[in-house]
């Protein structure tokens, strides 16, 4: 990668008791928030409509889609992270503005999350990359005006946006930028940083992961061992039996590399794209941004602070991230294939 260098005029710096990479990460999905989120987004959330995506081989995915009663200044395509949904607030937040700033926004689901667990059989997994594709190129066929067509994510949703883009000219989808916040790049670090860190996270997404295997069981009593589930006790756990019986995978570290984005994934990258992140990330170690495939078409904003997918500037909670990813959709970045500072 290039060397750093500070970029003036887009600092972050957040009051001094909201530095915490703990309180930031924590922030972005707090449920007392979602009432002012809610509030913000609601003229999105009015014109906001379901939709179910042929992906292809009898893969559904669904997209609700708000479009605005005038011409559009682009159409925003927005990808959550694992075990969030098109109502996380990161998610919902970052569709509010666009929307305000005269976006035309879909906010898609991945294969079992939010109420989707009955539109496919087989379980999800973050290598199920071809279905998300198809799903944008799907998007692009059936909902674009003629704007230009970007795409957010947050965490693994970054990380989804980001393996898109790559594959997005070889699949005839026609993205203009693509900006990720947070985005996991190398599962094995992340899941080790999960299972040694803060044991809130941790308990989080087991929890969550547990939550969302119940109800795919209601709808297919047949498709794993409850039992099985139910004996691992740790998120590697888990993941070991799921790989071992739900993927093609011969092994976790196998399926754990299948998505990671550091080394050649992102080398012939041809699409502007932005990463956003953090130096105190807990859940994605920072270190791995220099194991990112230098490209003329990718950029690194660097913060010192901000956590995962918080970025949260001032007392109001307003995410610099958010309104970074908006500032970037509407006008491409100055510079790319560098790491930009924001102290």
């Amino acid at each position: 990668m290039a060397a750093e260098t500070g970029k003036p005029g887009r600092g972050f710096n957040p009051p001094r008791l909201l530095k915490p990479a703990h309180v930031q990460s924590v922030l972005a999905s707090l449920k007392l928030r979602r009432p002012f989120v809610v509030r913000q987004a609601r003229p999105l959330l009015r014109r906001s409509r379901p939709h179910i995506l042929d992906c292809g081989k009898g893969v559904r995915l669904q997209a609700w889609l708000a479009v605005q009663d005038g011409p559009a200044e682009g159409l925003a395509v927005l990808i959550h992270g694992w075990e969030g949904s098109m109502d996380s607030l990161y998610l919902l937040s970052a569709a509010g503005r666009l929307w305000r700033r005269g976006y035309d926004v879909v906010r898609l689901n991945l294969r079992d999350h939010g109420p989707t667990h009955h539109l496919n059989r087989e379980l999800f997994n973050s290598c199920r990359i071809r279905e998300v594709v198809a799903a944008v190129a799907e998007i692009q066929r059936r909902f674009n005006r003629g704007s230009p067509l970007v795409l957010g994510g947050f965490s693994l949703g970054g990380n989804f946006a980001l393996r898109v883009a790559a594959r997005a000219p070889a699949n005839g989808v026609r993205l203009e930028r693509v900006v990720a916040v947070s985005p996991v790049l190398h599962p094995p670090r992340t899941i080790i940083a999960l299972e040694t860190g803060w044991w809130l996270y941790r308990n989080y997404f087991l929890s969550k992961w547990r939550r969302s295997l119940a109800l795919k069981l209601q709808h297919f009593p047949d498709l794993y061992d409850p039992a099985a589930v139910a004996r691992c006790r740790t998120l590697t756990e888990l993941t070991r039996y799921f790989v071992a019986h739900h993927t093609r995978y011969d092994t976790m570290a196998d399926y754990l590399e299948g998505y990671s984005i550091i080394g050649p994934a992102l080398a012939d990258l041809t699409v502007d794209a932005t990463v956003i992140f953090s130096r105190d990330d807990p859940v994605n170690p920072s270190a791995d941004l220099a194991r990112l495939a230098p490209s003329p078409c990718l950029a690194v904003e660097i913060t010192d602070c901000g956590g995962h997918n918080g970025f949260f500037g001032d007392w109001q909670l307003s995410s610099w991230a958010e309104r970074r990813m908006a500032d970037i959709f509407d006008s491409r970045p100055e510079t790319a294939g560098m790491f930009r500072e924001t102290a």
